[in-house]
């Protein structure tokens, strides 16, 4: 389930919504996006703006350690089986977006400091969506895949490369409109608005608890493989019924 595109879509609303909210409502700076922060801090040291070097470097540290923490986490809890690593993963950046929002603006560079950290954390956890590499907290990966896909669809007419463009597509629309809805509520909620991606990370993970029910109820596996077999066989006897009766009309 942490695969799913329902998953994924609920990821990316949230990575929109945090790169509004740090640009627009904390000074200027990209949550996710990196590389706009490091063309912004080469700037800075270029025109020796060291109060502006820092405040693009800091997030872009803390960044590097999200990356760090998360794959510590799954390296120490993946065989743990009561819940999943990448639901620890999402219990800690809700966490750290829940105290943002206390954060006043005068403490800006501590708040982008931990939005960085926590994407940094979201974009190392979840990399795939039904088998295909995404980015749930940026774009430009998943606009090269996506077009990439349309290309070959187009040559090949192959429906698997539509419908993996489709997958991405779609990432990039629940990006979009996240960060649409961020805009729009940082004029209502302000440094609060930042809840509202708690939220939408808190279905995140309770949506993973749909593939944990069904490893501890393998029956449900069962009882839907038994299904399944029970209509092949169906379809097996109809086509025999539908066979004696051509050579019965033949006759």
């Amino acid at each position: 389930m942490s695969e799913s595109f329902l998953t994924a879509a609920f990821l990316s609303i949230s990575g929109g919504l945090q790169d509004a909210y740090t640009y627009i409502c904390r000074g200027e700076v990209f949550a996710n996006a990196q590389t706009g922060n490091i063309v912004l801090l080469s700037q800075s040291l270029v025109e020796r703006k060291w109060s502006t070097v820092i405040h693009y470097l800091i997030p872009l540290g803390f960044f590097a350690m999200g990356i760090v923490v998360a794959e510590g986490i799954r390296q120490k809890y993946k065989n743990v089986q009561r819940i999943h690593w990448r639901q620890l993963v999402l219990l800690m950046e809700m966490l750290l977006l829940l105290v943002v929002g206390f954060l006043p603006t005068a403490c800006n560079l501590l708040a982008n400091a931990m939005v960085s950290f926590a994407c940094a954390m979201q974009v190392q956890t979840f990399r795939k969506v039904n088998g295909y590499a995404f980015a749930s907290t940026m774009c430009i990966g998943n606009i090269r895949s996506g077009m990439e896909s349309l290309c070959v669809y187009g040559k090949t007419k192959d429906k698997e490369k539509l419908y993996k463009a489709g997958h991405y597509l779609g990432i990039i629309g629940m990006f979009a409109v996240g960060a649409a809805v961020g805009g729009h509520l940082i004029l209502l909620l302000h440094e609060r608005t930042i809840w509202v991606s708690c939220g939408l990370l808190f279905v995140g993970f309770l949506l993973m608890f749909i593939k944990e029910e069904l490893e501890e109820h393998p029956r449900i596996l069962e009882e839907e493989q038994e299904i399944r077999k029970n209509i092949q066989n169906i379809r097996e006897e109809a086509k025999e019924v539908e066979n004696i009766i051509k050579e019965d009309l033949k006759k």
